[in-house]
């Protein structure tokens, strides 16, 4: 059972095609990651995904819904924590919390809210003002946030960019505990995290879904020994 399904999707902005007939399968709570160079088509393709933009041509299945015809539907199961981090700098962490849940009408949240505190440990700092947290725990809000609707699909964009490597150990942890409970579309740049969160990878060069597999599938088929080798011989060509 398909999460997310595309066909023939495509995007064209003027003359320049930014994304170029991807056909993807997304399976039902599968943490998957989409990478690529910069320019390679995905922060567009998460944008159609998420029903930021819509595309030029081809189709996309959200939950078997159709995005053209279920849109406003769609965006009531799906939400994004963005690379910029999503919190109110001068409220508290539970001030966050409760605004959230206001702006999206959740009927039980004192509930939802005391489930996100103790799902991803926000107990000590609960009354500190947001603009007052280090980088990890920032992000560690911002997810928290993006989860506040009960979302079937979320995607997260760069989680864990400028922050230590402690910092991102830990956020990992809390991204693998949602694991097989939601869909999760990850992007990120570190090759590491790809490798060790993603249950599968997709690939993007030039516009076109190159590769996906698992991180060991795609080591195996490029011949390389490690995942940052082959994603750099899959997004390249085997050119360097």
């Amino acid at each position: 059972m398909y999460s997310i399904e595309t066909r023939q999707l495509t995007k064209k902005f003027k003359e320049k095609v930014a994304v170029d007939e991807i056909n993807l399968q997304i399976k039902k709570g599968e943490l998957f990651a989409l990478l690529g160079t910069n320019g390679a088509g995905k922060t567009t393709t998460i944008k159609m995904l998420s029903g930021l933009i819509l595309p030029t041509s081809g189709d996309i299945e959200i939950e078997n819904m159709d995005m053209k015809k279920d849109i406003f539907k769609i965006k009531e199961i799906l939400n994004v924590s963005p690379q910029e981090t999503a919190i109110a700098p001068n409220l508290t962490v539970k001030e966050n919390l409760e605004f959230m849940a206001g702006v999206y009408q959740i009927s039980n949240k004192e509930k939802k809210i005391d489930e996100l505190i103790k799902q991803f440990k926000l107990e000590e700092i609960l009354n500190k003002k947001a603009k007052t947290l280090s980088g990890g725990w920032q992000r560690r809000l911002s997810i928290a946030i993006s989860l506040i609707n009960n979302p079937k699909i979320l995607f997260l964009d760069e989680p864990t960019l400028g922050l230590d490597v402690i910092a991102r150990k830990e956020l990992w942890k809390v991204i693998n505990e949602l694991k097989g409970k939601i869909t999760i579309i990850l992007t990120t740049h570190y090759m590491e995290e790809a490798e060790s969160l993603s249950d599968r990878i997709g690939i993007m060069a030039n516009g076109k879904l190159v590769d996906v597999g698992t991180s060991e599938d795609l080591i195996k088929k490029t011949k390389t020994n490690n995942f940052e080798d082959a994603f750099v011989s899959i997004a390249t060509g085997g050119k360097l």
